[in-house]
């Protein structure tokens, strides 16, 4: 009876929280890796700042004299200001390392060893990439954002703005996850994924609304940035955190996109993973 029990137990399916507890060790062993680097968190605070302070002066140079809201793309100074700053900020946030990983296992051939283990390669990823997302966002973004809002006046967003713009912030990191793991994967069918990487970087930038906002994008360009997921990383949020949305159907409008994205890009990678299997050709060990 004891034999017929404990297999039973064996065979039966781990509930959601025994399969969560697996990928435990994967999150806590990340954050033990980045403390081991910790002078990375000073260089990229003071790459971030430099990289916001040339952004935002250049801009407010622009918008130098405006009206509120009569500047061009409707921002006032102090709503450019907010928008490049924690444009920056976010940048941060995605900037978890998913892509440059999963292509160098890939390359190293580690990747093999994550197949005979109980458990799924791009979940891995993810909660290995959690501790990145917290310690990027407590060490780099708040010290920067705490900095120039002492040194420029910001736009004080509405408390509802605020929880929209967090709500939206959950679902552009998830947005960033999916965008690096699927560039990561490219290494199953090329050597050298530096190219790509930098491709991704650079397009990602422009059609986010990083560098420039979409409102102030030729009509053309702005449909298509809004069009493609990547927007959602950026401008979707920061159009929640200034208010710059057209009531509650605007802003539940910016959260479905961001969800339907999440939603389509998890797809496309479970496909392509499958895919990337059947074909996967270890380079190295």
């Amino acid at each position: 009876m004891t034999g017929l029990v404990a297999e039973r137990d064996r065979r039966a399916p781990a509930l959601p929280s025994a399969r969560a507890r697996r990928y435990l060790p994967f999150a806590t062993g990340g954050l033990q890796s980045l403390l081991q680097y910790r002078s990375t968190f000073v260089m990229t605070g003071i790459t971030a700042a430099a990289g916001a302070a040339v952004t935002v002066f250049l801009w407010r140079a622009v918008y130098a004299g405006a009206a509120p809201g009569e500047g061009p793309g409707g921002f006032s100074t102090e709503g450019i200001t907010t928008y490049l700053l924690m444009a920056q900020v976010l940048q941060i946030l995605h900037a978890n390392r998913v892509d440059d990983e999963v292509a160098a296992e890939v390359y190293r051939g580690d990747v093999a060893v994550m197949l005979v283990r109980p458990v799924s390669y791009p979940v891995v990823r993810f909660f290995a990439c959690l501790p990145v997302v917290a310690a990027n966002a407590v060490l780099v973004g708040l010290p920067v954002l705490g900095l120039f809002a002492l040194i420029v006046p910001l736009t004080v967003p509405r408390p509802v703005d605020v929880l929209l713009f967090l709500v939206s912030t959950v679902l552009s990191v998830l947005l960033a996850f999916l965008v690096n793991l699927l560039t990561g994967m490219t290494g199953f069918v090329t050597t050298n994924t530096w190219g790509v990487r930098m491709v991704k970087q650079s397009v990602v930038a422009f059609f986010a609304g990083q560098l420039v906002p979409l409102a102030l994008m030729p009509g053309p360009l702005a449909a298509l940035a809004s069009a493609l997921p990547f927007r959602g990383m950026v401008d979707g949020p920061l159009v929640l955190l200034l208010g710059r949305y057209d009531g509650v159907a605007g802003a539940v409008g910016v959260l479905t996109r961001q969800i339907g994205w999440v939603a389509g890009l998890t797809l496309l990678s479970a496909a392509l993973w499958r895919a990337s299997l059947r074909r996967l050709e270890v380079l190295g060990g």
